[in-house]
């Protein structure tokens, strides 16, 4: 019952105010006509009632403006020589509205006009009514104390308001980290299924090429190539299963080992058997490689092998992959000679190339591509050891 009064009250403020206003004028509405001196209307006291509390009513969208008509209506009726009357409350209202609703320095200005209405009342200024020295402390008293209860409400309000505002920008900043990470994981599995799909589909469509032309030929090493090819296509599928499997969380495979330096060997030895003149060699002393960095070397090293299959051209006689560790990085180096008409192709801004650089550096490392002098491309990636995405 209670939650519900007060939904309705935030809901309807004007209406609470409208009504506050009506309250005191129909309480002040008997009383003030005893307070108009002779020879004016007896409609006078009535005037100026609704000049104090019709303000009221607008206080919440123009706390400043109300508070002027309010203290000008009761600047009037002092002028008028009217004496107090029950309405003046709706002065203490409009001030405690102005400490809520405005600055320090703004409900400090008008706490001290107040305080001089009362003061030139105590002087007797515009009316035959004097204040005696408890009256006046105490209306001071009075004044001070709405204006601190007011400058109180209106430093709680605003420290409310900013813990909100925070939230709401809390909020916002979480709602785009996740649409950030997600944008990074979409580009990481595209990544994935890029250098999978990529580097399998070269081999397959290379061996098919040559099981075809030695199909009558030489059908002993057409089978060798189709087997071959039956192992490209089912390891591919692995793959693939694998990278699915990781889009569903808990599935079963979702954490099966991802392929790394380990694997290495069988890739060069399947590179080979493709018919790409690969050497592996492993220069300084290896090292336990974190979970991502070992994926990263092998798919840098996928991809650098794939993209010599497609534009090293027919010419290429030898292909060199190299991991060479230091205390500080790893370096990745795939090189080949081949002088094929798509070789300078190779350095253009292709997936391949675009997905290793990122993947590179999302481990802080940095990746060369370039043309060598005497033929043939080269792909160096250096990766810090020791670190992790």
């Amino acid at each position: 019952m209670i939650g519900a009064v007060g939904s309705w009250k935030r809901k309807h403020p004007h209406v609470i105010d409208a009504a506050l206003a009506a309250v005191v004028f129909v309480y002040n509405l008997p009383v003030q006509g005893a307070y108009v001196p002779g020879g004016l209307p007896a409609s006078t006291g009535v005037l100026v009632s609704i000049g104090l509390c019709a303000p009221y009513v607008v206080r919440r969208d123009f706390p400043l403006a109300t508070f002027g008509a309010t203290i000008a209506a009761f600047a009037v009726q002092l002028t008028l020589g009217m004496g107090f009357l029950p309405a003046d409350v709706m002065l203490v209202f409009a001030l405690y509205n102005v400490a809520v609703c405005c600055q320090r320095r703004v409900s400090i200005a008008a706490a001290g006009a107040v305080a001089l209405c009362v003061l030139l009342v105590a002087a007797g200024w515009g009316s035959e009514l004097f204040l005696t020295v408890i009256d006046l402390v105490t209306a001071l008293v009075l004044i001070v104390s709405v204006w601190l209860w007011g400058s109180t409400i209106g430093i709680r309000r605003a420290y409310v308001a900013s813990l909100q505002e925070r939230a709401v920008q809390l909020e916002k900043e979480r709602d785009s980290q996740a649409r950030i990470a997600t944008a990074k994981e979409r580009a990481r599995i595209a990544r994935e299924i890029h250098d999978i799909v990529s580097h399998s589909l070269s081999v397959v469509v290379v061996l098919a090429e040559g099981a075809a032309l030695s199909v009558r030929s030489d059908p002993d090493r057409a089978e060798q190539q189709l087997k071959i090819v039956e192992g490209t296509g089912r390891s591919a599928l692995a793959e693939m299963r694998r990278m699915l499997d990781v889009l569903r969380d808990g599935e079963p495979g979702s954490h099966a080992p991802q392929p790394g330096v380990a694997q290495l060997e069988k890739l060069v030895a399947d590179a080979r058997a493709s018919g790409s003149p690969v050497e592996f060699a492993v220069h300084g002393t290896p090292q336990e490689l974190p979970a991502g960095t070992d994926l990263a070397v092998y798919r840098i090293v996928q991809e650098a092998l794939t993209n010599t299959r497609k534009h090293a051209g027919p010419d290429v006689t030898r292909v060199d992959v190299q991991l060479c560790f230091s205390d500080q990085d790893l370096e990745v180096r795939v090189r080949d000679d081949g002088r094929g008409p798509a070789a300078d192709d190779a350095s253009g801004g292709g997936h391949g190339l675009v997905g290793m650089r990122e993947r590179v550096a999302a481990y802080g490392g940095a990746l060369r591509t370039w043309p060598r002098a005497d033929g043939g491309f080269e792909v160096v990636a250096t990766l810090p050891l020791g670190r992790t995405a």
